[in-house]
């Protein structure tokens, strides 16, 4: 169908307030569920001993894979940033809630497009 895809189905998301092995795990989850710009051989790295790292991934939500799906385990809780259009962002956050449990901390509309900030703990 030619008008199908009206709406941006890219989410951007950065994480932070993690260990780097907490954001290759959810990096990894998030991957097997959607197509990414971050791929198997990206781990995430610390670069600075004293100032917080951000480690940044783009999924593309209308290319979903019926990858693992399921409660994701981690050694603490990640704070995460998504951003993207309406329809996107709510896709995303129904996986989001498939692999972990997720507590809203605020949440930002505007015209095209909402951003979310979350807290992500193991289910």
């Amino acid at each position: 169908m030619a008008g199908e895809h009206l709406h941006p189905e890219s989410v951007s998301v950065e994480l932070s307030g993690c260990s780097k092995e907490d954001a290759r795990i959810v990096f990894d989850a998030l991957c097997a569920c959607f197509s990414s710009d971050r791929c198997a051989e990206d781990v995430p790295r610390d670069y600075h001993e004293v100032r917080p790292t951000v480690w940044l991934g783009t999924y593309d939500v209308a290319d979903a894979h019926e990858g693992k799906r399921g409660p994701t385990r981690l050694q603490a809780s990640v704070e995460a940033d998504v951003q993207g259009g309406y329809w996107a962002i709510e896709r995303f956050r129904s996986t989001l809630d498939s692999l972990f449990t997720v507590q809203d901390l605020s949440m930002a509309s505007g015209d095209q497009e909402r951003e979310l900030h979350v807290r992500l703990a193991s289910r």
